[in-house]
């Protein structure tokens, strides 16, 4: 066969070997073309470096789809179906196919291209790591030179006949076959297949993506395919929702409502925290759903009710779980005190014997002085003397008291600071169900234990303060129940203790409100002006509070039957200065 030069491409000789058949094939956008082709050296030899023989499988391409040599897309579509033929190709051509040549021989191997390599082109990944790891590609980078391809044409597929992936479509292609996966997702979930149909919705996303990606952000295009892209999402999260892929689902509805507040993403989102016991973000989306959307205020209250049952549930397991471990931890350790206890034991017996013996002549001694001490007691007639009513009370208060402290010895610290942790979860459990006198019962036992390690340590050593920030919000809670209960002298007197030593405008708020209760007029006024100080924003709830301080005053003197001169008169006395009482 003669050798003829390709016109449009100069560099470029061909060389029939064996003639194709049939006419010269139609080679459209995406034709797939499947070859064999071998790679030889310009020199004498004719040294081969690839054959695509050897590795057991044909090569394949895409038309215009950018291939690294562009070349070969050229050689390729100048033959037909069964045709081989040599092409001699310049080093103009020929300079990146040491690229090439390394991902097909990788792929060969089973192994992926493109491990190892950094975010960027091939040439500076080369340039990088200065070898592509096989000599003979290395030799022909150092010195580019021409190269010899004989190449047999294999097939030609029609562009619509194979499955074409999303780097190989078009705008156009890609926007149609949204819609087409978009239907065979939802068919997929009436099969209840969910796994396949959030394989679906997620390819369309993709796609829409790359589409949008192309587009200038804030155009209309942009913004169109935005809206395209939200009912695919919610669908793909409704399918992880079904398949208990709940941090999947908060993933993917937190990115979509960054740029789209929908009601449906926040109520998956907010099923989804109910599901991981996110209880605080799951309140709040589902009280942001019930603003979006009135009409469905009561499925939220349905599912808030469900959630907090569902949070009483883990609550009591979570605590016998952990009780459950304390309990072990003390059996344990009393176990090992017994067993020390009945050692020493063992060897205070041993002694004691040998001291037995060696006094044993002194024991009769002994008990005849003791007879003569009980026959001049009996002579003497002297009675016993019985303790008071009163003293058996003190009695019985410090054999409590003693006994607690001994079950507080009996725990070490550890213990007790998880008791304290124990303590106050079950107090703030009970405040929310509304039973303040078990919750105050919490409070004060946690207290006891957090008085009983204050005792052991350093007042100024970080462990105290370290226990006096644990003491601060017991002391608040214990008041707020005590409020509830109406125990106003009590709040007085525990905020008044903690404001001592804390600067804290809950425990000054939550004493004026007490005062206020007990008609101590300048006493609350004074209180809720300094929690005004210190937290501003809360001037209006100061305001309705003095205005229910001057409500209960009034009540107050209409009760005692005093007019209003005779009230003032109390306060600042008769020539108009405030009294030594006031």
């Amino acid at each position: 066969m003669e050798e003829t030069y390709l016109l449009s491409y100069p560099g470029v000789k061909k060389k029939i070997l064996a003639g194709g058949k049939g006419p010269l094939p139609h080679f459209p956008p995406g034709t797939k073309v499947i070859f064999h082709f071998q790679t030889l050296l310009d020199n004498f030899e004719r040294t081969v470096v690839d054959d695509s023989r050897l590795a057991g499988r044909p090569a394949e391409i895409f038309v215009g789809k950018m291939f690294k040599m562009e070349i070969w897309e050229s050689l390729l579509t100048s033959m037909r179906v069964g045709e081989v033929a040599e092409f001699w190709c310049d080093a103009v051509h020929t300079g990146l196919y040491p690229i090439v040549s390394k991902g097909m021989r990788l792929i060969a191997q089973g192994k992926d291209p493109l491990e190892g390599q950094k975010h960027m082109c091939g040439m500076g990944n080369l340039f990088h790591y200065h070898s592509t790891g096989f000599p003979e590609l290395d030799e022909i980078m150092r010195n580019p030179q021409p190269l010899i391809f004989i190449m047999e044409l294999l097939q030609v597929g029609d562009p619509l006949s194979y499955h074409r992936e999303s780097w190989m479509m078009e705008k156009d292609e890609k926007l149609q076959t949204v819609p087409v996966l978009h239907m065979q997702g939802n068919a997929l979930v009436r099969q209840k297949q969910f796994r396949e149909a959030a394989s679906k919705y997620k390819e369309a996303v993709l796609l829409l993506k790359t589409v949008q990606s192309r587009e200038m952000p804030g155009d209309v295009d942009y913004i169109n395919l935005g809206r395209m892209i939200v009912p695919l999402e919610l669908n793909y999260c409704q399918c992880m929702l079904e398949l208990e892929e709940y941090y999947e689902v908060i993933e993917h509805t937190t990115e979509l409502l960054e740029k789209h507040k929908c009601v449906k993403g926040y109520y998956k989102r907010a099923k989804a925290h109910a599901a991981v016991w996110n209880e605080k973000e799951a309140r709040r989306d589902f009280s942001t759903v019930a603003q979006l959307d009135i009409s469905l205020a009561a499925l939220v209250r349905r599912e808030l009710k469900e959630l907090s049952e569902r949070m009483k549930e883990k609550y009591w397991e979570e605590k016998e779980q952990y009780w459950n471990m304390l309990e072990k931890t003390e059996g344990a350790s009393k176990q090992e005190e017994e067993e020390q206890q009945d050692e020493e034991e063992q060897k205070d017996e041993g002694a004691k014997k040998k001291e037995s013996d060696i006094e044993s002549g002194k024991a009769g001694e002994k008990t005849g002085s003791s007879e003569m001490r009980r026959v001049e007691e009996g002579e003497s007639g002297a009675e016993e003397v019985r303790p008071s009513e009163g003293a058996k009370e003190e009695e019985s208060s410090r054999a409590e008291e003693l006994q607690a402290c001994e079950e507080m010895e009996g725990k070490d610290w550890q213990q007790m600071l998880r008791l304290v942790m124990f303590l106050q979860n079950d107090g703030n459990f009970l405040i929310k169900e509304q039973r303040f006198p078990d919750a105050s019962a919490k409070f004060k036992e946690a207290l006891g234990y957090v008085d009983f390690l204050q005792n052991k340590v350093d007042q100024h050593g970080e462990d105290w303060e370290s226990l006096e920030k644990v003491r601060l919000p017991l002391s608040l809670n214990l008041s707020q129940c005590m409020l509830e209960l109406k125990q106003h002298q009590e709040v007085v007197e525990l905020n008044s203790r903690l404001l001592k030593t804390h600067r804290n405008f809950k425990a000054t708020y939550q004493r004026a409100r007490a005062h206020a209760a007990l008609c101590n007029e300048d006493e609350a006024r004074r209180d809720f002006a300094t929690v005004e100080k210190l937290d501003p924003n809360l001037k209006p709830f100061v305001q309705k509070e003095l205005k229910i301080l001057g409500e209960n005053i009034r009540k107050m003197h209409a009760g005692q039957k005093k007019n209003y001169w005779e009230t003032t008169k109390e306060k600042w006395g008769p020539v108009g200065s405030r009294t030594k009482d006031a």
